[in-house]
């Protein structure tokens, strides 16, 4: 996956009326099933915990499919790319922990997957504004093109391709 430049106020704006959108048919949809569930199938003890359940679990699943249905069209474009993003980056992040020493050791793979996640993670948090961990960020950062430095390599994250996290 390539890291592309994301225009932060279009993302910021589809996101936030997917979720809104989200939240009103989650809302809207599983009070109306429950609503008709209970009108057609009443319970005489008054608790109709089931159907509230049966209403939010249809309407969850109904709004999970119509987001992978239309997860191709235009309007979802930097939504579903920052989503695809994050998966790939927990996918390193798991893996962190061999790549370290790995990276230490001078393993050329292990640089260029905590290349990409440094690049990807730094991507992610300025479209979040998640300016905290920047610094932490650069300081990992530095380090990484030290080890890089030090093993006269160039990492570049076009080269990136998650086959090489099976090693790991």
């Amino acid at each position: 996956m390539q890291l592309i430049k994301i225009d932060k106020a279009r993302y910021r704006r589809h996101l936030n009326r997917v979720i809104a959108g989200c939240i009103a048919l989650l809302t809207i949809g599983s009070l109306g099933i429950a609503q008709i569930l209970i009108e057609l199938f009443p319970d005489e003890s008054g608790s109709h915990f089931h159907w509230n359940l049966l209403g939010v679990v249809v309407t969850a699943v109904t709004i999970g499919w119509l987001l992978n249905k239309y997860r191709t069209h235009s309007y979802m474009t930097e939504v579903v790319y920052v989503w695809d993003l994050k998966q790939v980056l927990n996918k390193i992040t798991r893996k962190m922990l061999k790549l370290k020493p790995a990276a230490q050791a001078g393993n050329v793979d292990a640089l260029l997957a905590m290349q990409y996640s440094y690049a990807g993670s730094r991507l992610l948090w300025n479209l979040d504004d998640n300016t905290i961990s920047m610094d932490e960020l650069a300081l990992a950062q530095l380090e990484l093109d030290r080890l890089a430095e030090k093993y006269q390599l160039t990492l570049n994250v076009d080269d990136y391709d998650a086959k090489i996290l099976k090693q790991f």
